[in-house]
């Protein structure tokens, strides 16, 4: 089973599940989004698992520093593509194990997804 997160090094929830994975021996590939940046297929994969909702960051700095005409009528389209010019909008971690995604981290859900 392939592990992949996605995030950002700097990013305090991401380095937490980095160090939850690695401390239950878990194998995984990191992916920086300000490194490799983020593709419109695998957003939308994502999208269609989880809901644009769950994965734009409406609290991350990027997102509060739109202008208001950029946060306004936010739909599915918008917020596509404001994650997409902008990964930082996602919210972090994003962890693909096998066809499965999950958003954010919580130590539970970690540990029943990968069965550690």
């Amino acid at each position: 089973m392939t592990i992949t997160i996605y995030g950002i090094t700097t990013c305090d929830t991401v380095k937490k599940a980095r160090v939850w994975l690695e401390s239950h021996d878990v194998a995984y590939r990191f992916h920086d989004f300000r490194v490799e940046g983020l593709d419109a297929k695998r957003l939308d994969g994502w999208v269609g698992k989880v809901g644009w909702e769950k994965l734009l960051n409406k609290g991350s700095t990027t997102f509060r520093e739109l202008t208001d005409q950029d946060k306004q009528g936010l739909n599915e389209k918008k917020a596509k593509a404001l994650m997409l010019a902008k990964p930082t909008m996602v919210k972090r971690p994003v962890l693909e194990i096998g066809d499965r995604v999950l958003v954010g981290f919580k130590p539970e859900v970690y540990e029943q997804a990968v069965g550690k």
